[in-house]
């Protein structure tokens, strides 16, 4: 066993831990336990339990890019000071300012690089357990196991195969075949295109429009583009395995992300645009739905006495004129004998008369 392997083998005996119980599972459910299905999927599982770990320095990392992001403006103002100064004390001063910037705002550069810096122990010590499983299962390894993987697990991972392709061959192996080489230039590609998208995703959609220009956004720029050939360069002598286990990483940081951005937003980009839109469309909906629930508005507040229609006034008589001669008024005919008593009649005075006495009767013969 080699200072590498010695350095790593506790990490590699959790690795081969984890592997195994994923299989013994997997078996359990109904796979294979000698089927390249069953090995592949438990390289899925270490994965998961992986970054169900790192949740935490995840979320240090979303925190410190934020945090980048937020003084990017500031940053750019302390470069633009010290431009084109090169003497000692320049230099000093602008590396104080920075620390104190960055001490300020409770971040630094080196944060958002956490998960990648605690994964690749776990990327090393999966890269070597799957290639020392043909000394594990002649028995040829300085130890006789790495711990639950003995020489009868290590041969059926070492004869499982993913597409015809065993999970521990690798692009370079002398005796690969055509078969091996395939598989691994698909997942090179695979890896390197989720690696790309996973760095656009956080630096595209999630940054503010002053955090896109200056010398910084240049070197994400330039690492933008630098990372997926530096993986697809040296994806050739990774074993398939540590292929499917890079690439089903990249897979689960692209939905964690996702998730995180969409909820989350950094202040002024692109995502917080696209966050508040949908709150809008969804509270215009939500609106609307509430208004065809309800159906129509009843008023049922009281509107009053309602208004009497008014009674025309009648035509009062018109006012004698003192150059028109008054009418004397026509005294009513006098009481005749077969109309009974005599009613009293105004007198043209207004005094009432007194009523004239009944004609006695005359005796009958």
């Amino acid at each position: 066993m080699g200072w590498f392997d010695g350095l790593l083998y506790p990490i590699m005996v959790a690795v081969a831990w984890i592997m195994v119980q994923f299989h013994t599972l997997l078996s359990h459910v109904g796979l294979d336990p000698a089927s390249g299905a069953a090995w592949a999927l438990s390289i899925v599982g270490l994965v998961i339990v992986i970054r169900i770990i790192l949740i935490p320095l995840f979320v240090k990392q979303i925190k410190a890019s934020r945090g980048m992001q937020l003084l990017s403006p500031e940053m750019q103002a302390i470069q633009k000071k010290y431009k084109g100064k090169s003497d000692p004390a320049s230099r000093e001063a602008m590396s104080r300012e920075t620390m104190e910037l960055y001490k300020k705002h409770g971040t630094n550069p080196f944060a958002s690089c956490l998960p990648i810096l605690a994964q690749s122990p776990i990327f090393f010590a999966l890269f070597r357990v799957l290639y020392s499983l043909p000394k594990v299962s002649t028995g040829s390894y300085a130890k006789s196991s790495i711990g639950p993987l003995d020489a009868a697990t290590a041969g059926q991972i070492e004869h499982a195969t993913i597409f015809g392709a065993p999970l521990s061959g690798f692009f370079m192996q002398k005796d690969g075949g055509t078969t091996v080489k395939i598989v691994t230039v698909v997942l090179i590609l695979a890896m390197s295109a989720t690696t790309f998208l996973t760095q656009r995703q956080l630096t595209m959609k999630n940054m503010p429009p002053a955090a896109l220009q200056g010398p910084m956004a240049q070197q994400q720029k330039m690492l933008l583009y630098l990372m997926p050939l530096i993986f697809a360069f040296s994806g050739v002598n990774f074993p398939i395995g540590v292929l499917l286990y890079w690439t089903t990483t990249n897979l689960w940081s692209m939905g964690q992300q996702f998730y995180t951005i969409r909820r989350m937003p950094a202040p002024g980009s692109a995502a917080e645009a696209a966050m508040k839109a949908r709150k809008a469309r969804k509270t215009h909906q939500t609106g609307l739905e509430l208004a065809v629930e309800e159906g129509p508005v009843i008023d049922d507040k009281p509107r009053g006495q309602r208004v009497q229609p008014k009674r025309k006034d009648r035509a009062k008589p018109r006012p004698l004129d003192s150059s028109t001669p008054p009418v004397e008024s026509t005294p009513p005919p006098p009481a005749t004998a077969s109309s009974g008593l005599a009613k009293s009649r105004p007198s043209i005075d207004g005094a009432k008369t007194p009523p004239t006495a009944r004609a006695p009767r005359k005796p009958k013969k």
